[in-house]
């Protein structure tokens, strides 16, 4: 068996589903735009230099969901699927995705961000398994706390030991595994696989897979010509 492990911001989408959401929200007034623009810029900006508080960014971006119903919120991100994610799953992502199915793969979608915004966008590109930051529901509404531990750095490979475990399966059952991935946060995750893959990396990750002889890899789609 193999199992195939995707991140997903800015590894199979070309940009960062979290912040695409906190700007949406902020261009359909569905919150106050100075004030949580400004906060959700200073989180991503906290994200890319490596020093992001998870605890204090998860209560940010979930307390939105509690105002509003489940069908409100679907209703809403239909469309933020359309204007900010759709345009954001570039082909060679798509195909390599599709690739690794077709092959009979074991595929997840692991990433920190919040299932209530990646779930539609796994099931976009056809992948069933979601390992995901949970938020919280009682009695029908989100409560703006997480379940469980969060798909976060070290995290996420204590949630992909779990949902093996509840599939009767461990990572060493595998053959072959592959972890892709953009960002040192997930070197935890790289380092659980037998085949880590730099995708678009950063600066410190593009170091180490040189270091280490990882392949690195795009998944960006190629501009087009100039006319």
């Amino acid at each position: 068996m193999r199992l195939t492990l995707f991140d997903l911001d800015h590894t199979l989408l070309a940009g960062d589903s979290d912040h695409g959401w906190g700007e949406f929200v902020v261009r359909h007034g569905l919150v106050d735009a100075r004030e949580y623009g400004q906060r959700n810029a200073a989180f991503f900006a906290a994200y890319q230099a490596g020093n992001l508080d998870q605890a204090a960014f998860l209560e940010f971006c979930l307390e939105p969901l509690t105002r509003h119903s489940f069908e409100e919120l679907a209703r809403w991100h239909r469309v933020f699927m359309t204007e900010a994610i759709r345009p954001l799953m570039t082909a060679r992502g798509r195909a390599l995705v599709a690739e690794r199915l077709a092959a009979g793969d074991l595929v997840a979608i692991v990433t920190s961000t919040n299932s209530f915004i990646t779930r539609p966008i796994a099931q976009a590109y056809g992948v069933e398994h979601l390992i995901a930051t949970d938020p919280e529901v009682l009695d029908g509404r989100y409560t703006g706390r997480i379940a469980g531990l969060p798909a976060f750095r070290e995290g996420k490979v204590t949630r992909l030991h779990l949902w093996l475990e509840q599939r009767g399966q461990r990572l060493v059952d595998f053959g072959q595994s592959w972890a892709y991935s953009d960002s040192t946060n997930d070197l935890p995750l790289l380092e659980a696989v037998t085949n880590p893959v730099a995708v678009d990396p950063d600066d410190a990750l593009r170091r180490i897979a040189d270091q280490r002889r990882w392949p690195i890899i795009s998944l960006r789609d190629p501009a087009p010509p100039a006319a």
